[in-house]
């Protein structure tokens, strides 16, 4: 097993089903666009930017899997990046099914909409695509890496009943050109992780993207944790 040279290769051999080496442990890549930091079983990834020798200082003397996505190390890199973490999120990866959404959906297709998550995801997606339910919203788009994405919203009232399910599975029919589709999902959100564990989606790692707003103070050189 060889390291991944890129975040477009690591994406795609995660959705290739291989399997990342646990010797070395740790890969230091180039940013392709927002910073991140990713951890797989055996493996981490880190494509923040920053210099490839700061990080492997930080990160190799103590040899743990578990520091890049733990908050010393996750900190000392919003001081030097100048952004903050916008949050910790479990990966969940789906492969693409055949045939149209469930016709009990009754999804309307839109090219633009006031909802909080669209406006949020339209920040950090691009070639987003929209559906509308009579109670929720499907969102499909661009993230890291090129890589196809999947959100779901359901309102408080409609949950319980099999809609986010049915949105997860959903995505998976209407994403283009028969990608596999990824899903970022809180920890603390069990619900949402039920739904789409539910829809066939397997977690595959975890992330943190510094999408955030700048943090307080300068950016400089760090110290070792």
């Amino acid at each position: 097993m060889t390291l991944p040279g890129s975040l477009p290769e690591l994406v795609h051999r995660i959705e290739s089903g291989d399997r990342l080496p646990a010797h070395p442990w740790l890969s230091v890549l180039p940013a392709a666009g927002t910073p991140v930091v990713l951890a797989f079983p055996g493996h981490a990834v880190v494509a923040t930017g920053l210099d490839p020798e700061w990080v492997r200082g930080q990160l190799l003397p103590d040899a743990d899997l578990s520091a890049p996505l733990n908050p010393p190390f996750l900190s000392a890199c919003e001081q030097q990046l100048g952004r903050r973490v916008n949050n910790l999120d479990g990966l969940y990866l789906a492969s693409p099914l055949a045939g149209p959404p469930a016709e009990s959906l009754r999804l309307r297709e839109v090219t633009d909409s006031a909802h909080p998550r669209v406006r949020r995801a339209r920040r950090t997606r691009p070639e987003l695509r929209i559906w509308h339910t009579d109670e929720g919203v499907l969102i499909v788009g661009r993230g890291l890496a090129g890589r196809w994405e999947a959100a779901v919203e359901v309102p408080p009232h409609a949950r319980a009943r099999g809609l986010g399910r049915g949105l997860a599975r959903a995505a998976r029919q209407l994403v283009p050109a028969g990608r596999p589709v990824w899903a970022q999902i809180a920890p603390g959100n069990a619900a949402s992780v039920r739904a789409f564990l539910a829809a066939g989606y397997r977690p595959v790692g975890a992330e943190a993207l510094f999408t955030g707003p700048a943090v307080g103070g300068s950016a400089g050189p760090a110290g070792r944790l």
